[in-house]
């Protein structure tokens, strides 16, 4: 088998969690009185990583408000919506057949690490993962260090990423490893054509890239 482990990413991978994620933002920005995000192929095509530099596109003036202070806002939005968020289809099944395949699956997110684990509870999929990594805290600066510390641990780890956007593409790169993004996440698939990794419009279609 090529590879020893799968790594997901959570938000917009396991999870599906556009929709809030765009209610959320607006939420914040309505308190920020900055216009509303139109649609999600527009959201798409502004987010990303770190968090603080997505605000900035937004129109939120950091003269004005911290990201300290807007963080613990953005958090307790989308909470409260949480529970409408459900997992991306063939998330399920695709977990079920990487486990048949002999692969260790770890989730490694640049949620809070509590934030992640009560999301997880929720869904009821904690057990599925052989291990759960988030920060420890809530500004979603990079998870980077995560995906190395991981690395440098299991030094005979062949890993491949799975995630939605070019920050789960630049952690795979940064570690040495091979990387496949899904379209239906938190980025364009036309910006994820650009970044050299595979990109699959089904979660599924995952499995043809490792047997």
């Amino acid at each position: 088998m090529k590879y020893t482990h799968l790594i997901w990413d959570f938000n917009g991978t396991v999870l599906d969690d556009v929709a809030i994620g765009v209610e959320s933002a607006n939420a914040l920005l309505t308190r920020c009185g900055l216009s509303l995000i139109p649609s999600v192929s527009y959201y798409r095509s502004i987010f990303g990583f770190p968090i603080c530099e997505y605000y900035a596109r937004l129109g939120v003036d950091f003269k004005k408000f911290s990201f300290e202070e807007l963080a613990p806002i953005w958090v307790s939005e989308y909470l409260s919506r949480a529970d409408r968020a459900g997992l991306n289809d063939g998330v399920l099944q695709t977990m079920e057949a990487v486990r048949s395949l002999g692969l260790r699956q770890i989730l490694l997110s640049a949620t809070e690490i509590d934030m992640l684990r009560g999301q997880l509870d929720l869904l009821g999929i904690a057990g599925g993962f052989d291990g759960v990594f988030g920060l420890d805290n809530i500004h979603a600066v990079s998870k980077e260090n995560l995906a190395m510390l991981w690395c440098e641990q299991n030094p005979a780890a062949r890993p491949l990423f799975l995630g939605d956007t070019d920050h789960d593409c630049a952690v795979a790169k940064a570690t040495g490893n091979d990387c496949v993004l899904f379209s239906g996440g938190h980025q364009s698939k036309e910006h994820l054509m650009t970044l050299g990794c595979p990109v699959i419009d089904k979660i599924a279609d995952l499995l043809s890239y490792i047997v």
